[in-house]
Parts: C-alpha cells; structure tokens; sequence
C-alpha cells in the first residue's frame, strides 16, 4: 500500500469527478493527478528527494493535500506541524526532524524570519499561499505551472511516509514515524467500518496536520470521496459548507463538536445531506452526544478510539451503538470494539491480560503500530515492550470485546485512598443543564492528598454553584468522587489535537510543591 494509491485508482475509475473544493477553486482528480505531478517535478528540481523530510505549516486547503501528495509521490518524508505551536515549538520539530524544506501559507509566513534563524538545515521554503511569495520563496503554484509531470517513484509500505509530533505539554515533543502500511492500513479499516462510502463528500474541518485528519484524508482518497477544506474551524463556517456543498461526512474532535451542536441556530439550518459523523481524540460525554443527535438528527455517529502511534484507529463504537438499543446496554460510554486491522487487549504491569472487567492499561499491536519515536529509543522501546504499543489509558473490555475507558494513568485522582476516574466525573457534570464543557482533575488537598475539581465552561445565559454541582453529581456517581471545588471558565485550554490541556489546569494548583501531578 502506498498514499498515493487512491488518487491513482480515482483517475482510473471516476477521472472528472470533483476531488477537492477550497473557497473559490475546484479540481477534479485527473486534475488534482497532474498538479500533484507536476509538483513532484518541482520538488525534485529544487534537490528534494527520497527520504528527505519537508515541513508543512499550513492551514487546511486543496494545497495541503497536493503537498501531502506529492512528498509521497517523490518519497520524502512529510512532517506536518501543529500550526498551534509557537514558532520555537515549530522550529524543534524541523530541527529535531532535519527538515531541509518548508512549506508555508500566508497564516504563517511571518514566522519564517525565526524559523530560519533556527534551523539551519532547512535550504528551501515553498509558499503554498495566495498572496505575496516570501523573499527567497518558491511559489507552489509556479512549481506546479514551471515543471512538466513526472511517474510516480510507487513507494510505500514499510517506508517512513510521515513523522507527527505528539506531546509537548510536559517535555520535549516526541516524533511518531508513521509508514505508508501504518497510514493506510488504518484508513482501509475505517473504510471495512462504514466510513466515507462511494460518492462521500467529506469536510475538512478538523486540522489536516493531525492524525484525525490524515484519516479523513486518506480514507477519502482511498474511496475517491470528494475532499472539501475549511482552513479554520468556526460553526458558522461548517453549517455554510454543508448547506452548499451537499457535505455527508463529518469528523470532529469534541471542543469542535461542542462548538457546532450549540451554536445558535443550527436546528433552523438544511443540515440533512450528513450522513455520518466520526467523532474521537478525547472523552465525549452522554449529554454532548445527546445534543448532536438532537442537532443532526440525520447523521449516524461512530466513535473512532486510538492515538498517534496506532495511526489513529485502535476501536470503532458503530453507529449501532449509538441507538436507544445500544444504550440500553450501556455501550454509548464504550470506546468500540478492536478494528479490523488491530488487536487488542487489557493488561496489569507485567503486561499479563486482565479478566474480562477488570482495570488495566490498554495495550495494541497491528499494521498500524509505529516504527517508533525519532531520536528517542528509550522512550520507544518503553512504549513498544514486547511488540505491543502501551496506550497509557485506563480501561476495561467486556464480555463482548467492547472496551471502556475509564482514564488516562497519569490523569486518575487518587483521594483519600481512593481511585477516582476523571472521565466518570466529568460524564455526570457534563449531564448539568447548565454545562457545556467540563474537564475534571484532581488538586492538592492536605487531608486527602488531592480532592476533584471541575473547571466549567457554562452554556449561554446559565448559572452555576458549587453546592448546585455537587448535589446534582451526588444523584449519579458516589459523593467521594464529586467535586469539591469549582472553577468557572470562559474556554478550556485546548491543545492542537483537540484536547483539553490538563497539564495548563492543574498548573496553578501545584506550581512550587514537592509532589506534582504532570
């Protein structure tokens, strides 16, 4: 399997078909084949070859894709950074990474002063924007208009296709290096799932440097869906699409989730062409998905489980589970059952699977597994024990298969002797009227160690008291698990992937202690 192989059988199969829509431009994939080509020709004259690596620091668009594209097609290496960080995170990722090229867009051609004041192994920047090239810049346009169309080199599956930077919150950030075998095998999974059929029209309102993305991204070339891009998440922005271009598949992280199903007015829109909803990369609770199903009521949503190191996809919770008749088994909180391409289990610290119920850490192996963390082999030898990736997360499988998620290891409070799981806290807060986001942590607390603490975000025009908090999670979950304080935000503090920080929460809670929770 190689990336490039979906827009190869796209051009053999449906040549005219729209492949990708961004603001005022449409392609169609023989289109999209020849400017993927021809850009290819204009990489490989600027010295950019096999297994050099290339930035991309960009906002969603048509030009993202044909890059994407392209480095595969010549064999480079694509290294998409989180357009999030600040530049010197940016700058890390390039030099630890040895990037030799940059691409760029108008949102972030300002950083490129300090960027290249960093990195001294990067030799070329391409702009792949509208307004003016930057000095010393190769337009990507002009590459692609300049250079006549080259074959496709056909590299894939077990070469490096990509190296994504996770984590940074508590260290250095680590670069997962991800194959085309691991990419698409994740994506030819999802598709086995029910994702993205024949004629989906797919919006890329999720970041396209994450690895959510990516599976959006290759699960549609894969199926020849059609691609259209939305630079920056806003509701308003997702709705317009929808209504206009006829959108049938939706993938979201929950704060975007959050953002579109309450954003006022939505129930007054046309949004019956959505056929399907992924949803993934952080906990989403009862009462959210209770509100999107109310908000779009035509969309089957599936719950995709995973992280960067599996490619995104570990376990699938299909839309079947999603009905009253899957909730009345409870598997609405479930995470989904193993995929077609993973196995996987529950294990105690020596790596021994658990009974079926029983709390472990979740643990993974597959075609879609790693090769590892660039420049850290502890690290990667330490996640990859014995074949298997250690998630990190907290869960039980039942008799079924279905897994469920009860915390992240380094996320559980432990109160007065007590395990407490964050994710079960936060699901009964978050089923308050008033509550429209809630992230739970545990804080220092001298006679239990650490007590629970909610950090709200409100619904418009709502109120909330700590008394009112607790006695209304005190009529779902056991009263040691209830928080005991409350702090009332505007927004949490999101990462680029989507999720919460809860490193930013808990900072000032246990800033200048001998014991910390990272």
């Amino acid at each position: 399997m190689q990336f490039t192989q979906g827009l190869h059988r796209a051009v053999q199969q449906t040549p005219h078909a729209v492949a990708t829509v961004c603001q005022d431009r449409v392609h169609t994939f023989i289109e999209l084949e020849d400017r993927v080509a021809r850009l290819a020709g204009g990489l490989r004259t600027l010295g950019i070859g096999r297994g050099d690596r290339v930035c991309i620091l960009a906002l969603n668009s048509d030009r993202y894709l044909e890059s994407y594209l392209a480095l595969a097609w010549i064999g480079a290496v694509v290294n998409p950074a989180n357009f999030r960080w600040s530049a010197a995170e940016i700058s890390y990722s390039i030099q630890d990474s040895e990037c030799v090229a940059l691409i760029v867009d108008d949102q972030f051609a300002g950083h490129l002063a300090a960027i290249r004041n960093d990195c001294p192994t990067l030799r070329t920047v391409i702009h792949a924007g509208d307004g003016a090239v930057p000095d010393g810049a190769h337009s990507l346009d002009a590459l692609v208009a300049g250079h006549a169309p080259i074959a496709d080199l056909g590299i894939g599956g077990h070469e490096l296709f990509g190296i994504f930077y996770t984590g940074g919150t508590t260290g250095a950030p680590k670069g997962v290096m991800l194959t085309h075998l691991n990419i698409t095998s994740s994506a030819l999974s999802l598709l086995a799932e029910g994702a993205f059929p024949d004629g989906a029209v797919g919006l890329h309102a999720a970041p396209m440097f994450h690895l959510a993305g990516m599976m959006m991204t290759t699960g549609l070339l894969l199926r020849g869906g059609q691609h259209v891009m939305l630079p920056m998440f806003r509701p308003e922005s997702v709705i317009d699409l929808i209504e206009s271009r006829q959108v049938t598949d939706l993938l979201l992280v929950p704060t975007m989730l959050q953002m579109l199903v309450d954003f006022p007015g939505i129930r007054s829109r046309n949004t019956a062409s959505v056929q399907r909803l992924l949803y993934g990369a952080s906990p989403v609770s009862e009462a959210l998905l209770d509100r999107t199903m109310a908000a779009l009521p035509t969309a089957a949503l599936s719950q995709v489980y995973g992280m960067t190191e599996v490619s995104a996809v570990m376990t699938v919770l299909p839309p079947l589970m999603h009905t009253p008749e899957g909730r009345a088994r409870n598997r609405l909180r479930a995470a989904g059952r193993a995929s077609y391409h993973v196995q996987v289990k529950v294990v105690d610290g020596d790596d021994r699977e658990l009974p079926r119920g029983e709390v472990g850490e979740i643990i993974a192996r597959g075609p879609n597994v790693m090769q590892g963390y660039l420049n850290k082999p502890d690290a990667t030898v330490a996640a990859l024990r014995n074949g298997w990736m250690h998630s990190g997360d907290m869960g039980y499988m039942d008799t079924d298969g279905y897994v469920y998620i009860v915390d992240r290891l380094k996320d559980m409070i432990i109160s007065g002797g007590e395990n407490i799981y964050s994710v079960e806290v936060e699901n009964a807060v978050a089923r308050h009227p008033s509550v429209a986001a809630v992230a739970v942590i545990g804080i220092p607390c001298a006679e239990m160690g650490e007590k629970v603490h909610a950090a709200v975000v409100l619904r418009p025009g709502t109120s909330l008291t700590q008394d009112e908090l607790y006695a209304h999670c005190k009529s779902l979950i056991a009263g040691y698990k209830c928080p005991r304080s409350l702090e009332i935000r505007a927004s949490l503090p999101i990462s680029g992937a989507g999720k919460v920080l809860k490193t930013e929460l808990r900072k000032p809670h246990w800033e200048n202690r001998e014991r910390a929770v990272s």
